[in-house]
């Protein structure tokens, strides 16, 4: 491995349809950008998320799940 290499963790956001989403949403109409590694995924509402959703992401090499909100 090189001595400039930067770890860039593979990160999942889970964002509720009415809350986060709106915020990622409104980020996207602003023009900013997010990084590369960031993956937005909308699901209904945080509070029916299961843990099993949670889980497969790391399952499929993703480093961290974040949830909002």
């Amino acid at each position: 491995m090189s001595e400039n290499h930067v770890f860039e963790p593979g990160i999942l956001a889970l964002c509720c349809h009415h809350c986060a989403y709106v915020a990622a949403d409104l980020t996207g109409a602003m023009r900013l950008t997010y990084p590369p590694n960031l993956r937005i995924v909308r699901i209904p509402c945080s509070g029916k998320l299961d843990v099993i959703q949670t889980l497969g992401a790391l399952e499929r090499g993703l480093d961290g799940v974040m949830v909002a909100g």
